[in-house]
């Protein structure tokens, strides 16, 4: 089953990628949503791991919350990052998987890619991919993911089956989907879901 569409999807991905390169080349400016390290300390996000990933990415870390409170990540796994950013959550998770492991990042933002390259190159990390894509086309094998982590970025996805079905694909037998994201109780209008601007903040 499909979700029905009726956002311009394009223009929503040029709003959304224009957003976050801004994230990731302004990251001291003000945005409608919280930024920064001191922002991944209040989600009580785990130390040591974030204290040694470099300013350049937790500078631009615009998470919703902590998916790493949600089960372990052992040495070994492989782990699927969905819209990486600037790779807070997926130099964590590299950290925690350890050399044997395997860590890949998936976001549609060149210049967020950029800084979680830089980074990885910077803290020695040699377990990480890194592919420009959307999430909704992932490009992994079947059954290859032991866990699947996300923040904040499936909410910005118009047709989420779409993603849902991509994450189930990918997964292991036995996998796991930990995810941090913006929920809404209410039915949102259908002049709201038109809106390019509350997509994107």
């Amino acid at each position: 089953m499909t979700t029905e569409v009726t956002v311009d999807v394009e223009l929503l991905r040029s709003e959304i990628e224009k957003t976050y390169t801004e994230v990731s080349t302004e990251p001291a400016r003000d945005f409608i949503f919280p930024t920064g390290r001191a922002w991944a300390e209040q989600l009580g996000y785990p130390q040591p791991e974030l204290a040694r990933v470099p300013d350049q990415t937790v500078a631009s870390f615009a998470g919703v919350a902590n998916p790493f409170s949600l089960g372990p990540i052992e040495q070994g796994m492989t782990v699927l990052d969905l819209g990486c950013g600037a790779g807070t959550d997926l130099l964590i998770a590299a950290q925690m998987a350890g050399e044997r492991g395997r860590v890949v990042g998936v976001d549609m933002t060149t210049t967020m890619l950029d800084r979680a390259r830089a980074s990885a190159r910077a803290m020695g990390i040699t377990n990480v991919e890194l592919h420009e894509s959307l999430i909704e086309s992932l490009p992994l094998a079947d059954a290859s993911v032991d866990i699947v982590i996300s923040n904040g970025v499936i909410d910005l996805v118009p047709d989420k089956q779409v993603v849902f079905d991509e994450i189930d694909r990918v997964l292991r037998p036995g996998g796991r989907l930990q995810v941090a994201d913006v929920v809404i109780h209410t039915e949102v209008s259908a002049d709201a879901r038109d809106r390019i601007d509350l997509w994107t903040g």
